[in-house]
């Protein structure tokens, strides 16, 4: 349990950085304000017979005090091992995944957002099976448009960061879709410049 509990820790990433909106600001509307700029995105990774490593930065804008967009990259890797009774390796299949879209967030209240995350991923398989001496070598790429929805909360800690939790599913479900159908639970420390 406590492995499955560490392997969670480590795949819940930091996530999305929230530039606060505060009351006092004093630039115009219509000007930009780098103090509303958006950085940060997702880092997880996992070792050992399931060996995940996630890099998938994002960076958006926080146009009001209710309404935040931006643009986010995925960048990840993942190896599977599948052992036999006799714990050889039978099967190993790695994965790489490279893609990204945008997001949009809306804040009906001040701490807690609505997040829409529309993305395309390519996915790269390569999948090894060994039979006796034998190893058999197959390659498949492929693409998955996904449409995370959900929501967050983010719990302001002082000057423009927050610590963040939050829920995405993929409603559209493609059969190539990398989230497969579960939810995506994130969160993490978020950094506002």
């Amino acid at each position: 349990m406590k492995r499955i509990l560490i392997a969670v820790i480590m795949l819940a990433s930091v996530q999305a950085a929230s530039a606060q909106f505060y009351k006092t600001d004093t630039v115009p509307r219509n000007r930009f304000d780098p103090s509303r700029i958006m950085i940060g995105g997702s880092l997880g990774f996992t070792f050992g017979d399931y060996t995940f490593v996630n890099i998938s930065p994002l960076i958006g804008y926080r146009f009001t005090p209710k309404v935040a967009a931006g643009i986010n990259i995925n960048a990840q890797y993942a190896s599977q091992r599948l052992r036999d009774v006799n714990n050889q390796t039978r099967e190993r299949n790695n994965y790489s995944i490279f893609g990204g879209g945008l997001f949009g967030r809306f804040y009906p209240i001040e701490q807690f957002f609505i997040h829409a995350q529309p993305e395309y991923n390519r996915i790269s398989l390569k999948t090894t099976t060994y039979y006796n001496d034998v190893r058999d070598v197959t390659k498949r790429t492929y693409g998955a448009p996904s449409l995370l929805l959900g929501g967050g909360y983010a719990q302001p800690v002082g000057g423009n960061s927050a610590l963040t939790i939050m829920i995405l599913y993929d409603v559209l479900q493609d059969k190539n879709s990398p989230y497969m159908n579960r939810p995506i639970i994130s969160g993490g420390v978020n950094i506002g410049l």
